[in-house]
């Protein structure tokens, strides 16, 4: 899911924008969360300290694999062509499975929401939507005895109870108005042509259309209607297409909310990929296709992580020597439980050490399959990083799936990171927080923060960069120093590497803003464990004490000193 503020306009209507924020008065420098508070004044990753720390110790890297599961990757881009997962096994294009492990053509990675003969998804349904059709005629009966229904039904139905109010809603006046979205967005498109003709070229930004001196009339109309829109979004870096787009994206998913209140989402997922999901054991489905559909999110994520460094190409990722794996199984719209679990162990089977998993939904009907694969990437040494969310929300008490905590069980798993999105007080200039607004946080849940807002990053189209921000971008900067760390100590445990993380994190010396508040000040450990800044210098010089392979858990506890 993709992460989306609420702001007012137009008679106090909810629109939501992609809000990527920025100060007209001051930018953020392009990069700012690699950068080093004691040295730069942002309290970043501090990258290139981290980097002279291991040349003056003579370290030598080792070349780690991260499995990024997401969306789809540009295998184009420049900044990303030659840093992507090669399998050693699998012959380009020849329609056959070289390495015999189920998946043919597997070159660098694998999509689970495609099907056989070449289609795949883009857009699917919300998990609450599926849960609530799913179960609507076990449980939407005004006769039901819910106390003679046995643990099982009892579990589907609390479930189904959560689904029809998400669905449904919950009696108030609160929901979005889609005529009144339908205007403002037919308003957009005929500004946007008029100011592409008065600007004399189709793509601009909201900076451009700030110091664009019109000379019409209804140039001078339009600028005002997209002009008012950026700056209350806080979008001035965003382009013009992508601004449309995402608008168009969320109407059109308002538009299939109010659409599944009366009839079932069609099973968009089924009729493309053909296999039973059902059955846990059919998993030999899907394409080789990883650049299908809309691969924006996966592309800017695996750009975080690893687009190549020092090649004068437009930005740096935070590692060296790192292989991208991508998996494709995060379409716009929920994800499905099988599709994560048979990603988590392809990624496990083929050598990930780092697993990105930047997405996440409220409900999970068949977690145990999720559990199964987070407990074999467990067994395997392998680190799952996730990213908290985008609701302002304490997770410690709101759903969040996936999740570390088994389903049926008290087990947690030890291998999981989850990424709370720190931020800077340029780059939300209203809410003005070295905490992202939109973050989801945890005193027991979230591990750590990382940088999150207007993180700059590669998007589709061979050569391109842009600002996006939200959870989903924090969790790969950590991911990011997850894999630094095992490049230069691979022996490590999953175990030992969340301990230099969470140990090495950087301490805020102020408070910050609760997120979803507009006072309400807190310490950093108040809202999460680390109570710190991810730091990759920090999480380095923790590494450098830790015997290799040693879990003692009185030495790696996650609790800092």
């Amino acid at each position: 899911m993709k992460v989306w503020l609420y702001v007012f306009l137009i008679g106090f209507l909810p629109l939501t924008m992609l809000a990527q924020g920025t100060s007209v008065k001051k930018e953020l420098p392009k990069g700012w969360h690699l950068l080093d508070h004691e040295q730069d004044g942002y309290y970043g990753i501090s990258l290139n300290k981290a980097y002279e720390w291991v040349r003056l110790k003579k370290l030598k890297s080792k070349t780690i694999i991260v499995a990024v599961i997401d969306s789809g990757v540009d295998t184009t881009h420049e900044d990303l062509k030659d840093i992507l997962w090669t399998n050693p096994n699998e012959i380009p294009g020849n329609g056959v499975d070289d390495d015999h492990n189920g998946y043919a053509d597997d070159v660098h990675g694998w999509n689970f929401i495609g099907g056989k003969n070449g289609k795949n998804v883009t857009d699917d349904s919300q998990e609450e939507a599926r849960v609530y059709y799913m179960f609507k005629s076990k449980f939407d009966s005004t006769g039901l005895d819910t106390a003679t229904l046995d643990p099982e039904d009892k579990e589907e139905y609390h479930w189904w109870v959560k689904a029809r109010k998400s669905v449904m809603g919950d009696g108030s006046d609160n929901g979005i108005d889609l005529g009144t979205l339908h205007h403002v967005l037919q308003a957009c498109v005929k500004s946007d042509s008029i100011l592409q003709v008065a600007m004399g070229k189709k793509e601009y930004t909201g900076n451009d259309l700030d110091t664009f001196q019109v000379r019409t009339t209804d140039a001078r109309s339009a600028r005002s209607v997209i002009l008012y829109l950026f700056k209350e979004n806080k979008i001035m870096d965003m382009s013009n297409t992508q601004f449309l787009s995402e608008f168009t994206e969320e109407v059109e998913s308002e538009e299939k909310k109010e659409a599944t209140k009366e009839n079932a989402p069609e099973d968009v997922r089924h009729e493309i990929v053909g296999d039973n999901e059902a059955d846990f054991n059919d998993r030999y489905y899907g394409n080789s296709d990883i650049m299908a559909g809309d691969p924006m999110h996966g592309t800017h994520v695996a750009g975080i992580i690893a687009a190549e460094r020092n090649n004068g190409k437009g930005m740096d990722g935070i590692d060296d020597n790192v292989r991208i794996m991508m998996i494709r199984a995060v379409p716009n719209g929920d994800e499905h439980d099988k599709d994560i679990a048979l990603a988590i162990r392809y990624a496990v089977d083929n050598g990930a050490r780092v697993i990105n998993m930047s997405f996440g939904k409220n409900l999970s009907p068949e977690k145990t399959w999720v559990d199964s694969a987070v407990r074999y990437a467990e067994s395997k040494g392998v680190l799952l990083v996730h990213a908290a969310g985008n609701d302002a929300a304490n997770v410690d008490t709101t759903d969040n799936f996936p999740n570390p905590h088994f389903r049926h069980s008290t087990y947690t798993a030890s291998n999981w990171i989850t990424v709370g999105a720190s931020s800077d007080p340029l780059a939300e200039p209203g809410f003005n927080s070295y905490t992202a607004s939109f973050s989801n946080y945890g005193k027991n849940e979230v591990d750590v923060f990382a940088p999150g807002t207007r993180i700059y990053s590669t998007v589709p189209g061979g050569n391109k960069y842009e600002n996006l921000q939200g959870t989903s971008m924090a969790a790969p900067v950590v991911t990011g120093v997850a894999a630094l760390v095992l490049e230069y100590y691979p022996s490590l445990t999953p175990q030992q590497v969340k301990y230099c993380i969470v140990k090495g994190a950087t301490p805020l010396p102020v408070k910050v803003k609760k997120p979803g508040t507009e006072d309400q000040m807190v310490n950093l450990s108040d809202i999460s464990i680390s109570g710190g800044i991810v730091n990759a210098l920090g999480a380095l010089k923790v590494a450098s004490t830790l015997n290799p392979k040693k879990t003692d858990k009185s030495t790696l506890t996650n609790k800092k000193d």
